[in-house]
C-alpha cells in the first residue's frame, strides 16, 4: 500500500485530501496541531495515522519524519494560512512574519525532513497546495501574496534541484475556495466579513474540489509531472474578476 503524509489535515482542504487519498488506497499520515480533530478524522477514514505536528517547530517536524518511516510515496504540503487584509502601509509585521513562517518555512521544514524517504521510495511525489496569490497580487493581500510568491519560488527551485531524482514536484494553486476556517481566520474571526468574501458567488470551490486535484496529480503515471495546476471556480475569471449574483 502506498503511503502519504498530509499536513494541515485537521480541517478544510487537508482533511478532504486525507479522505480522498484513503479512498484511492493510500495509507495516510495526517498531521496538524489539533490532535482531537485528527483523532476524529482517523476514526472516520480508518487507514490513517495521526501525528500532532506544528510545522513551525523543528522537533515536531522531526517527529513527523520518524512517524513517516524510511520510505514515503507522497507528501502533500497543505498547511498554511493568511492573517489580516490590511494595506501595506498599515500591515502588522507579526502577521507578515506568521504567514512567512507557516507558508514558506513550514513547507521548507517538512519537505527537508521527508525528502530522504520520498527519494528512498524510488517514485516519490511532493504536492504543494499554494494559491493563485503565488503569482497575482491584490490590494490588502501584501503579506499573504508575498508569502505565497516565496512558496512558489521554493517549489520551482526544488523542481530544478531534484532533476534526475525519482521525485516529482507539483504545485496546485486554488483561487476562491470556501472552507470553514480560511477567511474566518484571516479576518480575525469576524463571521460577517468572512461571509462577505463569498457573497453572491453561486458556486465557489470547496475543499473536495482541491482534494480531487491532489488525487489526480498524485495518481498520474510517475513519468508525468504536472508542474502547476491553477484551479478557480467558474465565477472567478481572475483574482479581481468575480461574477456575483445580486
Amino acid at each position: 500500500m502506498k503511503r502519504a503524509v498530509v499536513t494541515g489535515a485537521s480541517s478544510g482542504i487537508g482533511a478532504a485530501t486525507a479522505r480522498r487519498l484513503a479512498a484511492e488506497g493510500f495509507e495516510v499520515i495526517v498531521a496538524a496541531r489539533r490532535a482531537e480533530r485528527l483523532a476524529e478524522l482517523v476514526a472516520e477514514i480508518g487507514s490513517a495515522t495521526a501525528v500532532a505536528c506544528d510545522i513551525t517547530d523543528d522537533a515536531a517536524v522531526a517527529e513527523l519524519a520518524r512517524a513517516a518511516g524510511p520510505t514515503l510515496d507522497l507528501l502533500v504540503n497543505n498547511a498554511g494560512g493568511a492573517r489580516g487584509a490590511d494595506p501595506v502601509a498599515d500591515g502588522r509585521v507579526e502577521d507578515w512574519r506568521w504567514m512567512y513562517e507557516v507558508n514558506v518555512l513550514g513547507t521548507l521544514r517538512v519537505t527537508q525532513a521527508l525528502l530522504p524517504a520520498l527519494e528512498a521510495s524510488g517514485a516519490g511525489t511532493i504536492v504543494i497546495v499554494s494559491s493563485t496569490a503565488g503569482f497575482t497580487v491584490y490590494e490588502g493581500g501584501g503579506g499573504y501574496t508575498a508569502a505565497k510568491h516565496a512558496e512558489t519560488a521554493l517549489v520551482g527551485t526544488l523542481r530544478l534541484e531534484l532533476s534526475g531524482q525519482p521525485v516529482r514536484v507539483v504545485e496546485i494553486d486554488p483561487g476562491m475556495v470556501r472552507t470553514d476556517e480560511f477567511a474566518l481566520n484571516r479576518l480575525g474571526g469576524d463571521r460577517e466579513k468572512a461571509d462577505a468574501v463569498y457573497a453572491g458567488v453561486a458556486e465557489p470551490l470547496v475543499a473536495d474540489d482541491i482534494a480531487d486535484c491532489v488525487a489526480w496529480v498524485a495518481t498520474r503515471p510517475h513519468h508525468v509531472n504536472v508542474d502547476r495546476l491553477v484551479v478557480r471556480p467558474l465565477a472567478q475569471a481572475a483574482q479581481h474578476k468575480v461574477h456575483r449574483v445580486q
